[in-house]
């Protein structure tokens, strides 16, 4: 991940979730500052992004925290996604990281 621009998940399997949730947490951390987008291809990650707004709203995280991802419904918005993808700023990531 330290090598890549981006991470970009499609729908998948269990792989692909445990990666992206390793995404997540290394830019929770701090360790991670690249854009993490979801392409949410027929509502595939809809349940995900309901869990993580439902940790939110039981104060497991903070509404900040679901600023560390992007979500697109087609692979064609991806690239447009990117070039407008927020900067993870030296705040976000001493936030992040707490």
């Amino acid at each position: 991940m330290t090598l890549s621009q981006a991470a970009i998940a499609l729908p998948g399997g269990s792989g692909t979730l445990e990666e992206l949730l390793e995404a997540i947490t290394f830019k929770r951390l701090g360790l991670y500052v690249n854009p993490i987008l979801l392409v949410n291809t027929r509502g595939f990650f809809t349940p995900l992004l309901e869990l993580l707004a439902s940790a939110v709203e039981e104060r497991f995280m903070d509404q900040r925290h679901l600023l560390m991802w992007q979500v697109v419904a087609t692979p064609d918005e991806v690239p447009a996604a990117l070039a407008n993808a927020p900067a993870w700023s030296p705040e976000a990531r001493a936030f992040a990281s707490v």
